[in-house]
């Protein structure tokens, strides 16, 4: 199986800038859809930031123009930067990856990472 590592989380104060990494071993990116999640108490699990393998992006629209998803093949490793934090972004985390883009944009990936806790007081 593929295995996904984060990291990058911890604690920021709101308007600072973070960048979250994610690792895979056993498998590259290359021809893979990659996505990254976030799920904070009492919420949904919900897609943040995706990107195919062609390149295309998606972001929802409470992360657009904060937030950009981003790949390095050669390093096998996704990283999600985000900008302009608000305690509201205050999750744990996910990266995920799936040979289809649709199992990423429908939340059903076949391979998950822990997740990485990333918290933004005010």
């Amino acid at each position: 199986q593929v295995q996904l590592v984060e990291s990058g989380g911890g604690l920021v104060q709101a308007g600072d800038s973070l960048r979250l990494s994610c690792a895979a071993s056993g498998r590259a990116f290359s021809n893979y859809a990659l996505g990254w999640y976030r799920q904070a108490p009492g919420k949904e699990r919900e897609l943040v930031a995706a990107l195919s393998s062609g390149g295309s992006t998606y972001y929802a629209d409470s992360v657009k123009g904060r937030f950009t998803i981003s790949r390095d093949n050669a390093k096998n490793t996704v990283y999600l930067h985000m900008n302009s934090l608000k305690p509201e972004d205050t999750a744990v985390y996910y990266c995920a990856t799936d040979v289809f883009m649709t199992k990423i944009r429908s939340n059903a990936p076949a391979y998950w990472g822990p997740g990485t806790q990333v918290t933004v007081s005010s």
